[in-house]
């Protein structure tokens, strides 16, 4: 009965509008309360044991580096770049809109950030071709969520340390499942574009002289994710190590566009230690509440629950992978990683799965979460930036659902798309 009462203090806490790091803190601190036989003071040392973990500084790193790349220019060259590959396909830039998540990918590792920062260009600029805003907002906040998929990650980086796997195994895992999801988004704006169900302005093709061009003035940014991947597959550096690498070509970078400025420097520092101050309160207060769901040895009742049910792997994912998406459609993405990571997380190794394998299974399933209704952050900020209902969106974000769906049905039951390259690098 306590540990139900931990999970309906926090879910009732998070559903009233409570910040999630509270709501968790909360409800962790009743059960403490409750049960009696456990000192407070579990509470301090459980938050601040969780910290001391050495992967953990990749998170505000990466993070930093991820702001440092959206204030200094670096989304209109990828803009320019992609548009120049791939403008004059049917659907224009519904791809120019994905292919440049992808590259931002490898620079900013937050899905919202890359609604944000390079949805500002994408919207206006499809806007202007003559592509409805709904449909330009719904191919925006979907094609974010590529961003935390390929490396490097905050998600991804957040899942390492609770569940101490390693960080550099989970970032190469990302990569094909990365470049997968956004050649079936791609897929579907072609669909949608020559069904006549989307409409806009197609632009010739470019010369080879002018790619070329688009291509060297992007190219310093497009150093950023070969410098880190390089980095990783060489073992030349630890991803805590190449997140303050990506710093300080961040700040390069800022020279070489002659953008770096005091007012930006500011700006972006304090951007990121109010992302990261959040990040930090939230994943501290988990801490305590995974440690009490263990104790309660919860993990081991459920693993007995859904094996009643099933013994076949197949089905025990699929149930997994319901629960997650139904999850991810009602709490924030970094919640859910944080309560449902130390449940599920045994069951996973009781059936076989990988533990990489099973972190790519979770993080796409909370991400699709985020472009879902009634939650879907990526979806609100979408359409704050184009200026339209929210609902209008997300019913414009259905049809790119599908490829999601089918992308996570890859990634869950063809693990070596996951763990091919992890494989390759480490053995």
């Amino acid at each position: 009965m306590g540990v139900l009462l931990l999970f309906f203090i926090f879910i009732g806490l998070v559903f009233l509008g409570v910040p999630v790091a509270f709501s968790i803190g909360i409800a962790s601190l009743t059960h403490l309360l409750t049960r009696g036989d456990l000192p407070l003071t579990i509470m301090v040392q459980r938050m601040t044991y969780g910290l001391d973990s050495f992967p953990f500084l990749a998170l505000p790193l990466f993070i930093l580096a991820g702001q440092l790349m959206n204030r200094i220019g670096v989304t209109d060259k990828i803009f320019d770049f992609a548009l120049s590959l791939v403008g004059h396909v049917k659907g224009s830039l519904g791809h120019v809109n994905v292919l440049g998540s992808m590259i931002f990918a490898g620079m900013s590792g937050v899905a919202q950030a890359d609604a944000a920062g390079l949805g500002a260009i994408e919207i206006e600029a499809m806007t202007k071709a003559g592509y409805e805003r709904p449909f330009a907002a719904a191919i925006t906040a979907t094609s974010s969520i590529v961003g935390p998929i390929i490396p490097p990650s905050v998600i991804m980086a957040i899942f390492a340390v609770i569940s101490q796997i390693s960080l550099a195994r989970l970032f190469l895992a990302g990569f094909i499942p990365g470049i997968i999801m956004g050649t079936c988004l791609m897929i579907a704006v072609y669909y949608l574009a020559a069904g006549g169900k989307v409409k806009g302005a197609v632009f010739e093709r470019q010369p080879f002289v002018v790619v070329l061009k688009k291509f060297y003035k992007a190219f310093p940014a497009l150093m950023t994710p070969i410098i880190l991947v390089g980095g990783m597959l060489a073992g030349a550096a630890t991803p805590t190590e190449l997140g303050a690498l990506c710093v300080v070509y961040g700040l390069i970078l800022g020279a070489f566009y002659r953008r770096l400025k005091v007012r930006i420097l500011i700006e972006v520092f304090k951007e990121s230690l109010l992302l990261m101050g959040m990040m930090v309160l939230i994943i501290s207060c988990a801490f305590p509440f995974g440690w009490l769901v263990a104790i309660n040895d919860l993990p081991a009742k459920l693993a007995d629950f859904i094996l009643s049910i099933s013994s076949s792997r197949w089905l025990v994912l699929l149930m997994v992978n319901g629960v997650l998406l139904f999850l991810g459609s009602f709490m924030e993405t970094t919640a859910i990683l944080l309560i449902m990571t130390p449940v599920l997380f045994p069951l996973m190794q009781n059936i076989g799965v990988h533990p990489v394998h099973f972190g790519l299974i979770m993080i796409i399933n909370l991400l699709i979460g985020a472009v879902t209704p009634p939650f879907g952050v990526c979806v609100y900020i979408a359409a704050d930036i184009a200026r339209v209902p929210s609902f209008r969106v997300f019913r414009a974000a259905l049809p790119f659902l599908i490829p999601l769906l089918v992308v996570l049905f890859l990634v869950t039951y063809i693990p070596q798309l996951v763990l091919f390259i992890p494989n390759l690098v480490f053995g």
